[in-house]
């Protein structure tokens, strides 16, 4: 009955003025002239500070995925990747708002034992956009917090056991195609690398049909990620 359950689980979880104006008039221009110029010159310059303040690059690193599933006699993590994209916005000496565009591994390994034992691997891969404040510790430390959303790529469930070895393709329609939660963690700059830590909280219960359910019940991502990020942007020496 596991072995039919889990099959179908998997099977199915796949205006222009005249030229003689009077000189009050001309007057009245130079000062709105000079009022537009300064203007200009504080925003180029803002603009080229906040350039030469913000961080930019390539990341990726290690995912310590799980699902904490109710109903299993043990669970463990699913070791993975992320890998991306980021870039500052806004940035200024103690602050910025940071967007990312990642690809990132999910899951978990889940036992489910008894009369017979069965283990169940949930591989789980999404795009993961997080946007986040940027809190400045002088040019060494920064901290990070905020929320993200994650659109489902693809998903497939490996199971070995008592009753059936093998793998499976998961509908999409048995999952939700979104995720959303909370991320927050810290980044340690050297020059140009930035080494840090993340913990990703979802939200979104992922499991969307009847069958999804009966495996994930209530179950949420929960990600915690190492990265090692690159500034292509070459000005935070």
């Amino acid at each position: 009955m596991l072995h039919s359950m889990i099959s179908s689980f998997g099977a199915v979880f796949i205006p222009l003025q005249s030229n003689k104006l009077p000189k009050t008039m001309d007057t009245k221009k130079n000062k709105i002239f000079s009022i537009y110029l300064l203007i200009f010159l504080l925003g180029g310059f803002s603009v080229n500070t906040a350039f030469a303040q913000a961080r930019a690059g390539i990341k990726g690193g290690l995912n310590v995925s799980n699902l904490y599933i109710d109903n299993v006699h043990d669970e463990n993590a699913r070791y993975g990747f992320n890998v991306g994209l980021y870039g500052q916005l806004l940035s200024s000496d103690v602050f910025a708002i940071q967007p990312e565009l990642l690809y990132s591994t999910k899951g978990s390994r889940a036992f489910y034992g008894g009369v017979v034992e069965q283990t169940v691997k949930y591989n789980l891969n999404y795009l993961d956009l997080p946007v986040l404040a940027v809190i400045k510790l002088g040019k060494s430390a920064e901290i990070h917090i905020g929320p993200y959303a994650s659109y489902l790529v693809n998903a497939n469930v490996s199971y070995s056991g008592d009753i059936a070895n093998g793998d499976d393709e998961i509908d999409k329609d048995q999952l939700k195609s979104y995720d959303y939660g909370l991320a927050g963690g810290f980044g340690l700059n050297f020059g140009q690398l930035q080494v840090g830590a993340r913990y990703n909280y979802g939200l979104v219960k992922i499991a969307d049909s009847d069958a999804a359910k009966l495996f994930l019940g209530d179950s949420k991502n929960s990600v915690a990620q190492i990265y090692l990020s690159l500034n292509l942007l070459g000005n935070n020496k």
